[in-house]
C-alpha cells in the first residue's frame, strides 16, 4: 500500500515469527508488553503504524496481526466502536473505511496507513449530531445499546452506497436507482444484528433520515 510502511510479505513474515515464538512461550507472558518484548529481543523491528481516524492522525506501534477493532479500543482509546462477536457476523464493530462500511474485527490496523476511517465518534460534527444519530434517539431506535454504534456507522455508509445507485439482493429494478423501502432497508441493514429486537425502530428512524425528516 503506498505510504505504509507494511509490505504483505512484511505482515506474513512478522506474523509467522511472533506466532512461533509466542508458541514456546509460558502462558503466563502472553501479554502485550511481553509480546512486544519477544519480538524485539528476536531482532524484529515493529515500525510505528500511522492511522488517519476522524481527521485525526494516530501514530501507534502495534503487533501486525492487531486488528483495527483492537487498536480503536485498546491502543487509542476510542471506545465507542464495540467488541462483540469479533467474528464479522453481528456488525456492531461497523466503521467507516474510505466512506465505505467495514467490520473492524475483520481488518489488520497496520494496512490501514493512508486510509479515511471514521468511527461512531466522528460521526457528529462535535456537539452537533449527525441526522441519523437524531433520528435514532427521536425513534428510540435501541434498547441496551451495544449494537447502536455500528448500526448508526451501517446506515451511515448504506445511504451513501444507495445514493449511489448501488442495488441490493431485493432491488426490483437495478437498471435505475433504488427506492429506500422497509424491504431494501432491510435487506442493506441485515449484516447488523440487534439482540434486543429494536428493528421497527431503526428501520423508521432511517425512513427519517431518507425523508428528511431528522434534525
Amino acid at each position: 500500500m503506498a505510504g505504509s510502511g507494511w509490505r504483505r510479505r512484511d505482515v506474513l513474515r512478522s506474523a509467522a515469527l511472533v506466532g512461533e515464538i509466542l508458541a514456546t512461550a509460558p502462558a503466563t507472558a502472553q501479554t502485550t508488553d511481553s509480546r512486544r518484548e519477544a519480538v524485539r529481543e528476536a531482532g524484529t523491528r515493529i515500525p510505528p503504524t500511522t492511522l488517519t481516524i476522524n481527521q485525526r492522525q494516530y501514530a501507534i506501534e502495534v503487533d501486525p496481526r492487531t486488528t483495527l477493532l483492537d487498536a480503536l479500543r485498546e491502543h487509542i482509546g476510542l471506545t465507542g466502536t464495540k467488541k462483540a462477536c469479533d467474528q464479522g457476523q453481528c456488525g456492531a464493530c461497523t466503521v467507516l473505511l474510505n466512506g465505505r462500511r467495514i467490520n473492524s474485527c475483520l481488518t489488520l490496523a497496520v494496512m490501514l496507513e493512508g486510509d479515511d476511517i471514521t468511527t461512531i465518534e466522528g460521526v457528529g460534527n462535535g456537539d452537533t449530531l449527525h441526522p441519523v444519530q437524531s433520528a435514532f434517539i427521536a425513534q428510540d431506535a435501541f434498547q441496551c445499546g451495544y449494537c447502536t454504534s455500528g448500526q448508526i456507522c451501517s446506515v451511515v455508509g448504506m445511504l451513501a452506497e444507495a445514493a449511489a445507485g448501488w442495488p441490493s439482493h431485493v432491488t426490483d429494478d437495478v437498471a435505475t436507482s433504488p427506492s429506500l423501502t422497509d424491504a431494501e432497508i432491510a435487506e442493506r441493514m441485515s449484516g447488523n444484528l440487534c439482540r434486543c429486537a429494536a428493528y421497527p425502530n431503526i428501520v423508521a428512524a432511517i425512513r427519517d433520515v431518507v425523508k428528511g425528516t431528522a434534525e
